[in-house]
């Protein structure tokens, strides 16, 4: 039998973004092009790798001028937290910029990720109020190119999101994406 171990409640969670992310986001640059937005999520996903700092995902707020209000990387394994995927903290950074638990109460936002995402990324789009999704690589890819599982979503996941005001565009940037996922599934790391 194992000794009970007994722990203190935390009374605040913290989570970070990377050092590097800050320097690596221009802030002042309108992103215009779906391409574009996309491409600066793969690049966050193809740092956190290169960084050793996370897993091989990356996300980004845009407003409806195309400016960043919130960025995200994969920080599960570094934060000790399965929430801290990239689209969770991208929404949360821009929650916490804005002052709106609803982007979209400010405004129309559209959520840029270097993969589809996962059931819980997925889900949590629904309430973080977002009026577009552009997605990079696939779940077939992140499953077929590392060993990540991204659990089930409804049969017509893209028609429930739009059922609910969310616009989704597949495929941009996706080979740009897949390169980061299969080095990432090749290199043997687990971060």
């Amino acid at each position: 039998m194992s000794p009970k171990i007994v722990h203190r409640l935390k009374a605040d969670v913290r989570l970070a973004l990377p050092d590097w992310v800050d320097a690596a986001v221009d802030r002042q640059r309108a992103y215009h092009d779906d391409e574009d937005k996309v491409a600066l999520a793969v690049e966050l996903s193809r740092r956190n790798v290169e960084a050793g700092t996370g897993g091989p995902f990356g996300a980004a707020i845009f407003d409806a001028n195309g400016y960043v209000v919130g960025v995200g990387v994969n920080r599960v394994v570094p934060q000790n937290c399965s929430v801290a995927h990239a689209e969770m903290m991208a929404f949360m950074c821009a929650q916490a910029a804005l002052s709106a638990f609803r982007l979209n109460e400010i405004g129309p936002m559209t959520l840029a990720t270097s993969s589809q995402p996962c059931c819980m990324c997925y889900g949590a789009s629904f309430w973080a109020g977002i009026d577009r999704m552009l997605i990079g690589a696939r779940s077939e890819d992140v499953m077929r190119l590392t060993e990540f599982d991204e659990g089930p979503l409804p049969a017509d996941w893209i028609g429930e999101l739009e059922r609910r005001g969310i616009a989704v565009r597949r495929d941009l940037q996706r080979d740009a994406a897949c390169e980061v996922l299969r080095h990432y599934g090749e290199s043997g790391v687990a971060y």
